[in-house]
């Protein structure tokens, strides 16, 4: 017992007395939190600069330009003549659309020829483009109702008559989860939880290979050789314990950040656990195997790095290949993000994060039996090594 003690005392030693393994697991993830909160505290993009090019300078066009100034996602910039070279002029201005209002535009109206109103969406920014073109859609389409009610009370309608002729009937369009389309709602746990799980297999990669290398393991680990599981678990014990510190850092900045919690907490400490677990396993695994830090940290990189793109988060797994598909299943990355979205984005009821949870107990429990053998073999290379290294000094002597 004194000894699993003097080894548990060890392993918070050597993991506080790495500055590098410090400022990882605990500035990395602090600044990487910051940062995220305040660039997308605002949630939502307003302002998005868009030109408008009112060629036919009448009021009805005018009151196109007014109706597109008054949405608060858009900014107007008025121009009276299309600009030589459009395409430069909109990276000129970082617009993310331009809105031409063609001339006798007014006079089409009124001679219901249907004059047609050209949108250029500037699509080198996906997120700016669908915000700007969503509200030049609604403003545009606003105002032609607008317009085709108006035409129709002069015909002797009435108001009522005239919404309904124009419009026979309604589709109501009703938002769920995250009704606001907030930014930082949507990526707050997707990218907290790649901090999470870039920063646990950075700090596993040095865990075991770092041990090898110094050829303290055998030294310090002698009498329990036998025990790779206890060994496992004491390697990885300060990973788990300082894991906590980093998940209430994160739960207090959403507080702060006003990002919604977790409706069950308990369901949300469940599924993280078995997250950190599996995480761990994965960096264990790698680093035994792996001949030294260096490459342990290199391939789990490696696999870390691309796991937040191939998720299934932003890019739908059914639109991907076979074989993407089969690389994201064994990420512990992307089960997990599938139950937060539905914990802290959708508030969906606990039974929907079961399926996430037994994937992820099933890549803990696999990575963990991989780790297990591979530690085995190693400790058995080991200590046969010394033994023989024993034998031919007791010849010699």
């Amino acid at each position: 017992m004194k000894q699993i003690l003097f080894l548990i005392k060890r392993e918070f030693k050597l993991f506080l007395s790495n500055s590098t393994l410090r400022s990882v697991f605990f500035l990395a993830p602090l600044v990487y939190a910051l940062l995220m909160g305040f660039t997308y505290q605002q949630g939502k993009v307003t302002d998005i600069p868009v030109i408008v090019v009112n060629q036919d300078k009448t009021p009805l066009s005018q009151q196109v330009v007014d109706m597109l100034d008054d949405n608060s996602s858009i900014k107007v910039l008025n121009y009276l003549e299309q600009p030589l070279d459009l395409k430069d002029e909109v990276i000129k201005k970082d617009a993310a659309a331009v809105v031409i209002i063609p001339e006798r535009f007014e006079a089409m109206m009124l001679q219901k020829k249907y004059p047609e109103i050209n949108v250029f969406v500037n699509t080198s920014n996906v997120l700016t483009a669908n915000f700007a073109s969503k509200a030049i859609q609604v403003t545009l389409g606003s105002f032609s109702a607008g317009a085709e009610m108006k035409a129709l009370q002069k015909k002797g309608l009435s108001a009522t008559e005239a919404s309904f002729q124009y419009e026979p009937f309604k589709a109501n369009y009703i938002t769920l989860f995250n009704t606001t389309s907030n930014y930082l709602i949507f990526m707050w746990p997707a990218l907290m939880a790649v901090v999470l799980q870039q920063v646990i297999l950075l700090a596993m990669a040095v865990t075991f290979s770092e041990e090898f290398k110094r050829e303290s393991f055998k030294r310090d680990f002698k009498g329990k050789e036998k025990y790779a599981a206890l060994i496992m678990a004491i390697k990885c014990l300060p990973i788990w314990v300082f894991s906590i510190f980093n998940i209430l850092m994160f739960y207090a900045l959403s507080i702060y950040f006003k990002v919604p919690a977790p409706d069950n907490v308990m369901n949300f400490l469940l599924v993280t656990s078995f997250f950190v677990l599996a995480s761990t396993n994965l960096g264990v695994l790698f680093s035994i195997i792996l001949p030294d830090a260096l490459k342990a940290t290199q391939i789990l990189m490696v696999i870390a790095s691309p796991a937040f793109i191939i998720s299934g988060f932003t890019w739908p797994t059914y639109a991907m290949p076979t074989a993407i598909r089969a690389l994201t299943d064994i990420i512990p990355l992307t089960p997990y993000l599938e139950a937060l979205k539905i914990m802290v984005i959708q508030h969906g009821s606990d039974y929907l994060t079961d399926k996430y949870f037994w994937h992820l107990l099933t890549l803990a429990s696999v990575y963990f039996v991989l780790g297990w053998v591979a530690l085995k073999i190693k400790i058995k290379i080991l200590f046969r090594q010394d033994k023989t290294k024993e034998v031919i000094v007791e010849k010699i002597d």
